[in-house]
């Protein structure tokens, strides 16, 4: 009887472990634009926000970002998607950290730290542009592990 009652048990927990995803956040929705985001690592979320979804047309805006580091950075890339209708229609990488190249504060912080940004942000775009779509990030770091991830959903309804 003890042997069921554990494979019962075992099946609900995988089967709530398997069922919950993580929450979509918003980001910011205003008038014409809306910013939603939803981590895509199973093992983590992480905390973003900005004041004002207006603030992003002036190309500096301030945001608030926090995460528990599950892995350490030695070395840190970035990968970036846009993606339209299901197709990946430009994609961007670039290393953040590597020994001797150091582009952020957060290069050398080690598992379990928690890292906190709160600041001005350049996109160093001239426009977002009208639509719908989804901007896919995801951080590795040198071992080819998932740092952080996350699907960003966009709607701008402003036509510049």
């Amino acid at each position: 009887m003890k042997t069921t009652n554990v494979l019962v048990l075992i099946s609900a927990l995988l089967y709530i472990d398997a069922s919950t995803g993580w929450p979509t956040h918003t980001v910011c929705k205003e008038r014409d634009l809306e910013i939603y985001y939803k981590s895509c690592d199973p093992q983590q979320d992480f905390a973003l926000s900005i004041d004002h979804c207006s603030d992003i047309m002036t190309h500096t805006f301030n945001i608030r970002a926090a995460i528990i580091l599950r892995h350490s950075i030695k070395e840190l890339y970035i990968k970036l998607d846009l993606i339209i209708n299901g197709k990946t229609v430009l994609t961007y990488s670039e290393t953040l950290c590597e020994p001797g190249l150091s582009k952020l504060i957060y290069c050398g912080k080690k598992k379990g730290e928690h890292l906190y940004y709160e600041g001005p942000v350049t996109l160093g775009l001239k426009e977002i542009p009208q639509g719908d779509y989804t901007v896919s990030a995801r951080l590795t770091n040198e071992d080819h592990v998932t740092v952080a991830c996350a699907d960003f959903t966009v709607k701008n309804y402003l036509d510049y």
